[in-house]
């Protein structure tokens, strides 16, 4: 099975990997045998409905949005270069990672490559599970696309599309408020004052933090940097959805205590990008302990055959400093609410005051986020609260 070696870790084994966290080892591989049996019911509901009229046309519209995407951000930043995809098949997270199957993933594409080819990947939608949010989720972060500012954002461009499927209906889900956030090249998040995080204005920072509503085809789209890593983590990107939120219309931030939570989960990156990623400036001036997918608690209870946490991406360029653009499709059960659920836990408030510890959250009781609190350091400098950067594509 899947996660024979997960079940037999200890309780004394993940208390130490992962200081902090709440989660008994026997409720968690409960629950994941409990998730393993509604991800394949709602795979087959999935699978039955795929060659509908209805989800065709979906697709037709992804590849051809993904497509002018890619066009129009290689376009505005003067890239004349081919771009590079990644192709892989679905598999175990270990085939995922296999050696000899990254260092042959990598092709070129031309001008002439059909637009199928290269965007129609990932279109076959994913029950993915709901996994801790870890001990520095903020609730109430600024509506913005944009999430890169002036400070601590240097790094590897990354123009995120995600689109959320129901797996009860096989359609879109409009109206979603989804937030995103993730630690920048130094392995530091902003929102948050906790030993070894210390980011400058620290519960007022807002750096690579941000909330977005889904459209009609359930896409969000975000724009931000690749995650930096940090102690006893695998590099990840953060995702929360939520559903019908109402809206404060004064600041577009969301009102406290309102809606559902409909999914709690973390993106991954293969090793080969990490590796290409982290060579590159600030990154290579990170010094944490780097944490791989395979020993990462969080990343093999969201792999399985039922579903696949590694978005596709295409280098917009030759290379890295021309940026990536990637995308992924989540479904999930718009149904289920994950509010009072042990994996929810907000750190800190951000509204017109500015941030706010959740006096209430255990988050900071020893870093529940998995491993160690991020101990990279900060550049110096002020980080502007609430400011987004102008947009640069």
């Amino acid at each position: 099975m899947r996660f024979a070696s997960f079940f037999t870790l200890t309780a004394a084994t993940l208390a130490l990997a992962h200081p902090g966290e709440k989660h008994d080892p026997a409720v968690l591989k409960r629950e994941i045998r409990a998730r393993d049996v509604q991800a394949i019911r709602a795979r087959e509901t999935l699978d039955t409905c795929s060659a509908s009229d209805t989800a065709v046309q979906l697709n037709q519209r992804n590849v051809a949005r993904r497509a002018r995407t890619t066009r129009e951000l290689r376009q505005s930043r003067g890239i004349t270069a081919n771009p590079q995809k990644w192709r892989r098949d679905l598999a175990a997270l270990e085939e995922w990672e296999a050696i000899d199957h990254n260092k042959t993933g990598l092709l070129n594409y031309s001008p002439n490559t059909p637009d199928e080819a290269i965007f129609g990947g990932n279109t076959s939608a994913i029950l993915a599970p709901t996994v801790t949010d870890g001990p520095y989720y903020v609730w109430g972060e600024i509506t913005r696309q944009d999430v890169r500012e002036e400070e601590y954002c240097d790094g590897v461009d990354l123009f995120l599309e995600v689109q959320y499927i129901d797996v009860n209906t096989c359609k879109p889900i409009p109206g979603a408020f989804v937030d995103i956030w993730n630690a920048n090249a130094t392995g530091v998040y902003s929102g948050i004052v906790v030993t070894g995080n210390e980011a400058a204005d620290g519960w007022d920072s807002t750096f690579l933090r941000g909330i977005q509503e889904t459209n009609d085809d359930g896409i969000v789209t975000f724009k931000t940097i690749f995650p930096g890593h940090y102690d006893g983590r695998a590099i990840h990107t953060h995702l929360l959805t939520h559903l019908n939120a109402s809206v404060n219309r004064n600041n577009g931030t969301l009102e406290v205590g309102t809606g559902s939570v409909a999914h709690i989960g973390q993106l991954f990156w293969n090793e080969v990008l990490r590796s290409a990623v982290e060579e590159t400036s600030p990154y290579n001036t990170n010094t944490q302990e780097i944490t791989s997918n395979a020993g990462d608690m969080w990343s093999i209870e969201q792999a399985s055959d039922e579903y696949d946490p590694f978005p596709e991406y295409i280098y917009l360029g030759n290379g890295l400093e021309d940026g990536l653009f990637a995308w992924i499709q989540i479904g999930i059960n718009a149904s289920a609410d994950y509010t009072d659920n042990s994996y929810y836990s907000i750190a800190a408030y951000y509204d017109e005051d500015g941030g706010h510890q959740n006096s209430d959250s255990s988050a900071f009781g020893g870093g529940g986020d998995g491993g160690d609190a991020p101990s990279g350091a900060v550049s110096s400098g002020a980080v502007p609260s609430g400011t987004a950067m102008p947009s640069t594509a």
